[in-house]
């Protein structure tokens, strides 16, 4: 079946606001069966997890469904799913765990490519272990992580690489499998930062080489927390500090306090959304009752090669008309990105842009957006700071259409003011 962008845009209330939306890189907008998701599990019978009443099997399936709903979407085990509340913390969580085995002369390996979350925690784990930082660079005219640096980086000493599978800032998706073939060469681990990837790429861990994958589903139309993907034979190697009386059973031994499940509940909605985009129910339920594994599988894959289909066909569309902007530079050139698109215009403060734009209901921020380490590799400061247009599926040409003529006039404006002055 097509893609249909107005029936998947009748899904999300919000989007009934008239705002055209391209932020999506630091969240999306939320459809209303997610909403309506949370709310049944906060309102139906719930406990504690057990067998005995109706509120304790509640709780236990809506865990198990979390689980099973995660290993569908990216291609993993149910038992190798990990809830957490945010890509961040897990990644802090897991770099102390694995610090533990750390020690001199070890070393570390990490991207500027990277949101400041799959760079700090291991810079202050390897710290603590007395390990040593190795960085994977970026040429900044092509955005495409160096050769050399992957040469000189990853060595007989690497414990860990960490990288995105997709840069926040600019949308370059590096080869991860061949880092990750080289890293497995010299008996390292594997930590892939997902949160950007997620949202427009199918994901499949072990085709990516990861030993570790994060991501977050308010990315891709979900609530506000972060989900681990990783063989469960790995986790049963790690013992992270926890309660005495709390299991050990993996992967619950990663999972502090009593979990959410009004969180898991709406997670698993989003994953159920995502597989009836295409082909499937428009509202996105239907799969999370009564749907295999595989048949859900299978249309989550059919679902986000028809999202990446319309979303590339639109990004095609505005980087044309962008190029076309007198002084605008796109920062955004990897030979495989996202439709993330990062630009500056000579002489303009880009946070004057993203006002303009707000005063038509177009919402392109401005920022780092904590993907600190590329901004400052691509020679960018807080004068200089740049655009970032982030595309949805939700994201219609209309919505293009709004941005760009008002990316237009902001330039033709300045020009004008330029002569008279």
């Amino acid at each position: 079946m097509p893609f249909d962008v107005d029936a998947l845009r009748s899904a999300f209330p919000s989007l009934s606001s008239g705002i055209a939306h391209f932020d999506g890189p630091g969240g999306t907008q939320t459809p209303l069966v997610v909403g309506e998701a949370i709310a049944r599990a906060m309102t139906s019978p719930t406990s504690i997890r057990g067998t005995g009443v109706a509120s304790e099997r509640n709780a236990e399936a809506t865990v198990q469904g979390f689980r099973r709903a995660y290993a569908d979407l990216l291609g993993a085990e149910p038992s190798g799913i990990v809830h957490g509340r945010s890509a961040t913390q897990l990644t802090y969580d897991f770099a102390r765990h694995l610090a533990k085995t750390w020690s001199a002369g070890d070393e570390i390996v990490v991207s500027r490519l990277d949101h400041d979350a799959n760079i700090r925690p291991w810079l202050q784990a390897a710290e603590s272990a007395g390990a040593t930082v190795q960085w994977l660079e970026f040429d900044a005219s092509t955005g495409e992580i160096t050769d050399e640096s992957v040469a000189r980086a990853i060595t007989g000493r690497t414990r860990l690489v960490a990288v995105t599978a997709a840069s926040n800032l600019i949308g370059t998706e590096p080869d991860v499998r061949a880092l990750a073939d080289r890293a497995h060469e010299v008996g390292a681990l594997v930590w892939i930062d997902g949160v950007h990837f997620t949202a427009h790429e199918s994901v499949d861990v072990a085709a990516l080489g990861a030993d570790f994958f994060v991501c977050s589903p308010y990315k891709f139309f979900g609530p506000h927390c972060g989900v681990l993907a990783a063989d469960p034979a790995l986790l049963e190697s790690i013992h992270p500090d926890k309660l005495l009386p709390s299991t050990d059973v993996v992967p619950e031994r990663f999972e502090f306090g009593t979990l959410p499940y009004e969180q898991l509940a709406g997670a698993t909605a989003a994953v159920d959304f995502i597989a009836g985009i295409v082909g499937g129910d428009s509202a996105g339920a239907g799969h999370a009752e009564a749907g295999s594994a595989p048949s859900r599988r299978e249309a989550i894959l059919a679902s986000m090669a028809a999202t990446h289909a319309h979303e590339s066909g639109l990004r095609a569309r505005l980087e044309e008309a962008l190029l076309a902007i007198p002084g605008l530079t796109l920062h955004s050139r990897a030979a495989r990105r996202t439709p993330t698109l990062y630009v500056t215009i000579e002489g303009r403060r880009m946070r004057d842009l993203t006002v303009n734009l707000a005063e038509l209901d177009v919402l392109a921020p401005t920022g780092h957006f904590y993907a600190l380490e590329a901004f400052q590799s691509m020679g960018l400061d807080a004068d200089t700071t740049g655009l970032r247009i982030g595309l949805a599926a939700y994201t219609s040409g209309d919505d293009v259409e709004r941005l760009l003529a008002g990316m237009r006039s902001f330039v033709e404006d300045g020009a004008v003011a330029a002569v008279s002055a």
